[in-house]
């Protein structure tokens, strides 16, 4: 089975079941300052998720485009990869744990729909902890259906829970599903099942229950409102389906391990080591193609998602020098991506040119780089051999990065390659005193979960529409929303404008948005078709996806705007709108950073 064919079974699986199919939305995740990537099916439902009204209803199917990085280094295995496909279905507070295991055993094992043989499948549940009990109800569903109980595991906390992302929130365990690859574990009968690191066991589905919500005591109580959240992922699951023995053995890598085996001159699959750098180039050059390529894209720079693209870039161009690739390569390998891709995200497909001289730019740049670096390092490497303890210092990394630009993670690779280590602490240390932005704070991001909604991001959300309506009055149509961040501090929003704007054309903005807070205007809601919702001169972002039914926001008479909430009642439950700062955020985008005052702050 091809991978359009599980995307297209699974979307009419769950139609069959009472969903909806809603969109995938932008790589890029909306007002949710805990991830920089969608890094799961579920975050662009977070609203939705916390109380928010769907359009379309409680029961939910989509296909989401997601990129983690977390899992990096395992990169070029048999399954981890930076971007990756999720299926996904919810139930927002409609069924729950009874209809979702059933549901995704049906969808597994029926011939009808994967056929996957039963007696390949083992489950992992939620063993419980002080407060907590063990998730028996998950374990009695799967015994019912013909799980065995030694196919059965229950795991803790790290392996089967999820959230809250902050110290409060809706939380749960999970039940995970996990294929029977067959291959020999070097422990023999001792195997530790699903969470052995043997290779054995491939992880392709999670159903999470969020049943409770934690307490700011640490307790946990049970919700009113119970929501499921699944995920499968695309391209692990039609590697079993395929009978493969990794993911880059399927039709969504193979074209580009030809380009790539192409260049090198030798094929791909005669040398283990030569096989991993193609991977790695394979999978980091893909992820790069969706960043650049996204609604909401990005390009390389030094903070948030460019530093994670400008690493993800800089990682293949050092794997290709690996390889005996030394002049700029990837646009190759990325016309093979865009291949792979044209009928299932034609969006991406289309910023092809885009694509292909961000990649080319920033290689070049980084060629340059890795050849000023190399041989700085060089010169320090007889006197680092001395050192009985094999550590690059943190001082002598940062000075590499600081002075050269060279990647601290390149710096550990090269050490990696004389049997050193680096004093990443003491790099950490040197990086944070020069006020730089720490590439282990942006790892921490990287964790997930919800994104917080308190009243003042409900208030910063509210005050980005009066703002988006202003910037179109002061500055013209075309001054269109390309993004925005909300955390309970402030808010950033980008939009389209060639140049940047006067000290007059900002106070005007801002006295605007201020006028019409107080105004008082009311906050209302509806749900229109989409059609319709445009007819009416509803704004909406640029370049998403949209259902053929919408959630608009009315504030009074001053804006009208496809969102999907949450906010507040009256416009004069925002205080004083303050704009901090305007400056470029890419090339034709500007952004402004802007806060709420009470009215006394002045």
């Amino acid at each position: 089975m091809k991978a359009s064919e599980l995307r297209q079974k699974f979307l009419e699986f769950f139609k069959q079941k009472g969903h909806a199919e809603i969109s995938g939305k932008s790589l890029i995740p909306e007002n949710d300052p805990t991830v920089l990537f969608n890094t799961a099916g579920m975050q662009p439902l977070v609203p939705y998720l916390l109380g928010e009204k769907h359009p379309l209803g409680t029961r939910l199917a989509d296909v989401q485009k997601c990129v983690r990085t977390g899992d990096i280094d395992s990169v070029g295995d048999h399954s981890h990869l930076t971007f990756f496909e999720m299926l996904g279905n919810w139930s927002l507070g409609d069924y729950f744990k009874e209809e979702a295991i059933t549901w995704s055993y049906e969808f597994l094992t029926s011939p009808e729909w994967l056929g996957i043989p039963r007696e390949k499948l083992w489950v992992t549940v939620f063993a419980g902890e002080e407060g907590i009990p063990r998730d028996e109800e998950s374990a009695a569903i799967w015994k019912r259906l013909g799980i065995p109980d030694n196919r059965i595991s229950y795991l803790d906390r790290e392996h089967n829970w999820w959230g809250p992302a902050g110290s409060t929130g809706p939380c749960g365990p999970d039940t995970e599903m996990f294929y029977d690859t067959g291959r020999p574990c070097p422990r023999g009968d001792d195997c530790e099942g699903p969470t052995c690191k043997c290779g054995r066991w491939l992880e392709i589905w999670n159903d999470v229950f969020m049943q409770y919500n934690k307490q700011a005591d640490g307790s946990y109580v049970p919700l009113a409102k119970k929501n499921v959240d699944t995920g499968m992922g695309v391209e692990r699951t039609i590697t079993v389906l395929q009978g493969k023995d990794s993911v880059y053995d399927t039709e969504l890598f193979q074209p580009i391990l030809k380009t790539l085996s192409d260049l090198v001159g030798v094929p791909y699959g005669q040398d283990p080591a030569r096989d991993s750098s193609m991977r790695i180039i394979a999978d980091h050059v893909k992820t790069a193609c969706f960043i650049i390529g996204d609604d909401l894209g990005v390009s390389p720079s030094n903070v948030g998602q460019g530093y994670v693209l400008r690493r993800l870039i800089r990682r293949a161009v050092r794997h290709g020098r690996k390889l005996g690739l030394h002049g700029p390569f990837l646009k190759i390998p990325a016309a093979a991506v865009l291949e792979i891709y044209t009928d299932v995200y034609p969006e991406v497909v289309q910023r092809r040119q885009k694509i292909q001289e961000e990649l080319t730019h920033e290689e070049e740049r980084f060629l340059k780089t890795l050849e000023h670096g190399e041989k700085e390092f060089e010169k320090m490497l007889p006197g680092l051999l001395k050192n009985p303890r094999k550590e690059l210092s943190g001082r002598l990394a940062f000075k590499l990065y600081d002075t050269y630009g060279f990647p601290i993670e390149i710096t550990e690779e090269l050490a990696m390659e004389h049997g050193m280590t680096v004093d990443r602490a003491g790099f950490d240390e040197a990086f944070a005193k020069h006020q730089e932005v720490s590439k282990a704070g942006a790892d921490k991001t990287f964790k997930g979960g919800l994104a917080d909604h308190s009243e003042m991001t409900t208030r910063l959300h509210t005050a980005t529409h009066l703002l988006h309506k202003a910037l179109q009055i002061v500055l013209g149509e075309h001054a269109r929303q390309r993004g925005s961040n909300i955390t309970p501090e402030r808010l950033r929003f980008d939009f389209s404008h060639p140049q940047k704007m006067s000290d007059d054309e900002i106070q005007r903005v801002e006295d605007i948005v201020n006028e019409q807070i107080r105004r008082g205007l009311e906050v209302s809601q509806s749900v229109l078709p989409l059609e319709e919702a445009k007819k009416l001169g509803a704004m909406a972002l640029f370049g998403d996806k949209y259902e053929d039914v919408v959630k608009v926001y009315r504030i009074g008479d001053f804006s009208l705007e496809v969102c999907g909430g949450p906010h507040v009642n009256n416009t004069r439950e925002l205080g004083k709108f303050k704009i901090q700062k305007e400056e470029a955020s890419s090339a034709g985008v500007r952004r402004i950073r802007a806060v709420l005052l009470d009215e006394n702050q002045g």
